[in-house]
């Protein structure tokens, strides 16, 4: 049995997120569903995190025991033929016995995408999160800088009896705008329940005046977690790669 490590792309629309789910569709389950017969057992897939319902991914990595005979682009290959055309497997490699997809990951970049133009967006509109009105730019990327670093992220949680560490170190937050698009970028060591959805929230809260940066400072320390912000919506968010 030899430990293989798999780059995972899909559109989580219709999907109950990663983590497997009695009687519900998700990632993990269909990724298990077709690895056991391939492999004529059952069979874990191990992710890098759990993504949320609606959530997509160009750039998860998971790893899985395997016993077979396929060499790891025929195993690429089997699993694209019988996947749903929603999930891609893009790479498939031999990684050491130790490896882990979620113990050893360093790092993971998430982007968030808004839409504001004075149209629609009709055909992104499964992948990004309509504005109805512009936010200031300015104003986010001020506020931006204040949840940077290491800071205890409990009120941008959306679960409030978390009971491991909620301190999490966020390195990179950039805040960009591509013509009708307003994209933001996320890296840090690790992050919450929903912690990049409400990031996001309360920065638009920001850039539309309806709270001010002071503000979200406080949300750092101030254990009401409705100080945070809103959580924007699942499909504005795409996890882009794991750090090892």
């Amino acid at each position: 049995m030899k430990n293989y490590r798999m780059l995972i792309a899909y559109d989580g629309s219709r999907y109950y997120g990663w983590q497997r789910q009695p009687g519900r569709n998700t990632i993990q389950g269909k990724l298990e569903g077709v690895l056991g017969v391939m492999c004529g057992r059952e069979t874990e897939v191990v992710g890098a995190g759990r993504t949320d319902a609606g959530v997509h991914a160009r750039g998860m990595t998971a790893n899985a025991l395997l016993e077979t005979e396929f060499s790891c682009l025929e195993i690429r290959d089997y699993l694209n033929r019988y996947l749903p055309e929603d999930i891609a497997v893009v790479e498939v490699r031999e990684a050491s016995p130790r490896f882990h997809a979620r113990y050893n990951a360093l790092g993971k970049t998430y982007c968030y995408t808004c839409q504001d133009g004075e149209v629609r967006e009709v055909f992104d509109r499964r992948y990004c999160t309509r504005l109805e009105e512009r936010p200031d730019l300015d104003k986010m990327r001020e506020a931006a800088e204040l949840l940077k670093g290491e800071h205890d992220f409990r009120n941008f949680c959306i679960n409030p009896k978390m009971k491991k560490s909620t301190v999490r170190r966020v390195d990179r937050i950039d805040v960009v705008r591509q013509k009708d698009y307003l994209k933001f970028y996320f890296h840090g060591n690790g992050f919450l329940q929903n912690m990049v959805r409400i990031m996001v929230g309360a920065l638009l809260e920001v850039g539309c005046g309806r709270m001010t940066p002071e503000a979200l400072g406080e949300a750092l320390e101030n254990p009401a977690r409705q100080k945070a912000g809103p959580t924007a919506p699942a499909q504005g968010l795409c996890l882009m790669e794991v750090d090892y």
